[in-house]
């Protein structure tokens, strides 16, 4: 049987928290820098211990006012020391078991070795138990293996692709899947074949360790309702990602 490890953001204000966590194995809650604060981080972790959900850090550039996802210049002393102070907020409340950087950061990261670097770095430095979610086969999750971290190669069930095995740019109009069907058909089909289609009709290889569907979007549960029916029907099985 398949296995797959299903994730979520969560924390960040859009409130679908308390029905999305029963249909998730892992969350990224979001540290207070692009979104939340102590009361939503206290509260979004103590409802993932209450459904058995792995807790993960949500690290984010420092920028409120896009929620993260605009790109800003950074050095990799100033990108570790960001997640640093991130990961050091949320685990002031639980105990962390992965770490996914947010929005632009994890875009950025994705692309640049030096700032994967820096972010794969301060991980370790942090807690070097911790598991590095990263994009599949990019720059983040090989500088977390050159780091010794564990790491989960990730796709994203909601989010269209480009042949490089890219996420489409929000700015995109195609960036974001529209339907459940779709969304979920992309979700299985990346689980069972190991393969998306990206948006030029190119079939792109994706290692899929961890799937994310965003939970910020008006149809977030009914996504995530949708991909855990079409995986029981597939006969894949949902678990938090174990290396």
């Amino acid at each position: 049987m398949f296995r797959v490890d299903l994730n979520c953001d969560m924390g960040e204000g859009a409130g679908h928290d308390a029905e999305l966590m029963p249909l998730v194995t892992s969350t990224n809650i979001a540290c207070g820098v692009h979104a939340g604060n102590a009361r939503t981080m206290r509260e979004t972790c103590e409802l993932a211990e209450q459904h058995g959900v792995a807790i993960g850090a949500h690290p984010s550039l420092d920028d409120r006012a896009n929620f993260g996802r605009r790109e800003l210049p950074i050095t990799q002393a100033a990108a570790a020391a960001l997640v640093t102070r991130q990961l050091r907020a949320l685990a002031s409340f639980t105990k962390l078991r992965h770490v996914k950087p947010h929005g632009a950061l994890y875009n950025m990261a994705a692309r640049d070795p030096a700032l994967a670097q820096a972010i794969a770095v301060a991980v370790k430095e942090f807690d070097a138990t911790l598991v590095l979610y990263g994009l599949a086969e990019s720059e983040l999750t090989r500088a977390g293996i050159a780091a010794g971290l564990v790491v989960a190669h990730e796709v994203f069930a909601d989010r269209s692709y480009q042949n490089d095995g890219s996420l489409t740019p929000r700015s995109h109009p195609n960036a974001l899947l529209g339907t459940s069907q779709l969304v979920a058909a992309q979700a299985v089909r990346i689980v069972r074949v190991g393969h998306v289609r990206a948006t030029d009709g190119t079939e792109v290889a994706v290692r899929a360790d961890t799937i994310c569907v965003h939970g910020d979007g008006p149809q977030a549960v009914e996504f995530a309702h949708a991909i855990r029916l079409a995986f029981e029907r597939t006969e894949i099985a949902v678990a938090a990602f174990a290396a």
